[in-house]
């Protein structure tokens, strides 16, 4: 779940949400979402480490003897699989089985997030076979392959995530290993759709639920009139119908945000839960850490006066 940014995963169990992700997306009771955060830009060893120490830790086990995620029928989750918005852009999560097929970056996640919940509500595991993918049904499996080495692990797809638009999907660490991928932090990957009970992928398709971008959230304000939200400027990263996805996603973020993790709050009004950076004095001042963000973290957000 869920390298999200310099920052973030999940999500996200996905959210109903004005929309993950997204990262943050990630809604009603259950699953927090959570790499529904969004993922670090690399976790690629630089001088022996890993970004932010995101690594498997001193006595990792051996990947190798780890088997794959078996295909197998299961009910598609409840809160996971709604329409949600992180970080400027909306996703709508397939909501049915059925032929995917893409080419694009994978990334991973590891010690950072391990241990943290995922969309399902389920412990996140570094060592299991699982991923974070934006808009396929949770939960679900997939093939993905390292066309680079010709590698391919198949996984359990549990979380939402990665939200930056040049990924994905989001990699347990024993997956990204299996594949070849730690060193390098991220690779080009294809990623096929499993049917339960087989290792034959679906049917070739170009994935039939795009993710819908946004224009930029940065440079717009949106006046919001809505009884139970603090009053005051906010820059909004996530909305969603689930509080549990919202405080999720907070959370991820409060790992990767530094001094600005103070000013994280979820709000929530007629059943949408936001997760915004506030209040601040005034409009300049919430566009100067909005600009802070995209240039810094690589995260939109969007201007709300409440």
């Amino acid at each position: 779940m869920m390298r999200w940014l310099p920052l973030l995963l999940l999500l996200l169990t996905a959210c109903g949400s004005a929309p993950r992700r997204a990262a943050p997306e990630r809604p009603e009771t259950p699953a927090p979402a959570a790499s529904a955060v969004p993922a670090p830009r690399s976790n690629a060893p630089a001088g022996g480490g890993y970004y932010k120490d995101d690594g498997p830790g001193e006595h990792p086990p051996d990947v190798t003897a780890i088997p794959d995620a078996e295909p197998r029928p299961e009910a598609l989750n409840r809160f996971a699989n709604k329409p949600y918005s992180v970080l400027g852009r909306d996703y709508v999560p397939m909501t049915r089985l059925g032929p995917y097929r893409a080419r694009g970056i994978a990334s991973w996640y590891g010690r950072r997030y391990h241990g943290q919940r995922t969309s399902t509500g389920e412990i996140y595991d570094m060592y299991g076979m699982s991923a974070a993918h934006p808009t396929l049904p949770i939960p679900s499996y997939a093939r993905v392959s390292n066309p680079a080495n010709g590698r391919s692990v198949v996984v359990r797809v549990n979380d939402r995530g990665p939200f930056h638009a040049d990924r994905l999907i989001d990699l347990s660490y024993t997956a990204a290993a299996k594949l070849g991928i730690i060193g390098g932090g991220s690779a080009l990957v294809e990623v096929e759709s499993l049917l339960p009970g087989s290792a034959t992928p679906a049917a070739p398709a170009p994935d039939p639920i795009a993710q819908i971008a946004r224009a930029s959230a940065s440079e717009q304000t949106v006046h919001l009139q809505e009884s139970g939200d603090a009053r005051g400027i906010y820059l909004q990263l996530g909305a969603f119908g689930n509080r549990d996805n919202a405080e999720n996603l907070k959370a991820r973020l409060a790992l990767e945000l530094d001094d600005l993790a103070d000013h994280l709050v979820v709000t929530g009004s007629r059943g949408v839960f936001r997760v915004s950076l506030g209040p601040w004095a005034d409009q300049a001042e919430a566009r100067r850490v909005g600009e802070r963000l995209r240039q810094t973290f690589e995260l939109n957000s969007l201007l709300v006066e409440r």
